[in-house]
């Protein structure tokens, strides 16, 4: 028996696609860099950034947090792509498995540098701190969420809430534009509380940006809503509950009307 080699088609993206993962890559692409930077300096490369004594103090979870969170930035960004979903299944699976647990390390190592780093006042303030925490948290429960999800054949809410972690995880993308932005303007870093206010605005304006897509983009059109509420709605009835809003003309049970009396051909005349 001869069996012929099929090789998998090529991945074809559209030219949305390829305009939206080339503005995401571009978009992470400061922090990415700047990133690579402290590890190769963690790693014993010359020093290029200012110096962090944090991070010489306690290395690890810092090296962690930028690894995962590149990883769960660039990789995640191709999770958009609806030609990878279709056409490469498989892939869009494995890379879902690996983006969720570095999405996880990512939070989990953010959680760790905002309680145990000492941040001074001009860096860090009360309201940070309590944002830092709450998203952190958020985004380790949105990516469970996630995983419940899909197993349950859930899609709308799995992508919906993958859409919100990597919302959450991109703020460091949007916190770099708005300081860079800033000191172009003002000539200036912006410090304590006016920083606090910048950091958490480029959170609440990525989560924006994410509910936007997920009403525009994700969200199935009202009439397959309507079916699907429709189908789970009758899928949800008791069989006999299901069978007694038939018409009495039409009810299975011969009991019900042995004479055949209220099919409509009696009931006109």
């Amino acid at each position: 028996m001869i069996t012929a080699n099929r090789k998998a088609p090529k991945l074809r993206l559209g030219k949305s696609e390829w305009v939206v993962l080339g503005l995401i890559l571009v978009y992470s692409f400061i922090p990415v860099i700047g990133g690579l930077i402290r590890v190769l300096e963690l790693a014993g490369g010359p020093q290029i950034a200012p110096e962090n004594a944090r991070a010489l103090l306690a290395p690890l979870p810092i090296t962690l947090h930028i690894l995962s969170s590149i990883l769960f930035c660039v990789v995640g960004a191709f999770q958009f792509l609806p030609s990878l979903r279709r056409q490469r299944p498989a892939a869009h699976r494995a890379i879902g498995r690996v983006i969720a647990v570095a999405g996880c390390v990512s939070a989990l190592t953010g959680l760790w540098m905002t309680h145990f780093y000492v941040f001074s006042d001009a860096l860090q303030g009360i309201s940070l701190y309590w944002v830092r925490m709450v998203l952190g948290t958020a985004m380790i429960g949105l990516i469970i969420w996630a995983v419940i999800a899909i197993r349950s054949r859930n899609v709308f809410q799995h992508g919906a809430s993958m859409v919100r972690a990597y919302a959450i995880a991109q703020g460091a993308s949007t916190q770099t534009v708005m300081g860079i932005a800033w000191i172009i303007v003002v000539g200036s870093e912006a410090m304590g509380p006016l920083r606090d206010g910048l950091m958490i605005f480029a959170w609440v304006l990525d989560l924006l940006v994410a509910e936007i897509f997920i009403r525009s983009m994700l969200r199935p059109p009202k009439s397959r809503r309507k079916k699907q509420s429709q189908s789970a709605l009758l899928q949800s009835k008791p069989r006999n509950e299901t069978l007694n809003d038939l018409p009495k003309w039409q009810s299975p049970y011969p009991s019900v009307d042995p004479l055949g009396l209220h099919h409509p051909k009696f009931l006109c005349t």
